[in-house]
């Protein structure tokens, strides 16, 4: 999925928000900036595999989006924090559901043998 789609008015509302949040990395930010602000070193470190590129590309695309807001504090080093804006807490808030679905899904998956 292309990200031009998360902002193209023609396709319908599954599609568009699923665009905002593709990605390998989106679904696992939001989970963790729900529980506040957070910089991106400490991102960086709850998240192993994650790149320093790929998480800025990331977290510029969600900026972009409305879902995080970036707070810069003056001092040196200077000082970054990213935060769920009101916008990526409800879309958060919208993903609970599939959330708890996926974990059902993954008990039942460890309850039933593979099919060979």
């Amino acid at each position: 999925m292309t990200r031009g789609r998360a902002r193209d008015t023609n396709v319908c509302g599954v599609t568009a928000a699923i665009a905002v949040i593709d990605g390998k990395w989106k679904t696992a930010l939001l989970w963790l900036l729900e529980s506040g602000p957070c910089r991106p070193g400490e991102l960086r470190r709850r998240l192993p595999g994650l790149t320093e590129k790929v998480l800025t590309q990331a977290l510029r695309e969600m900026e972009s989006d409305g879902l995080v807001h970036r707070e810069t504090y003056p001092g040196v080093p200077l000082r970054t924090e990213y935060s769920l804006t009101p916008f990526g807490r409800e879309l958060s808030d919208a993903l609970a559901p599939l959330a708890d679905w996926g974990h059902r899904r993954l008990a039942i998956l460890a309850e039933t043998p593979p099919l060979t």
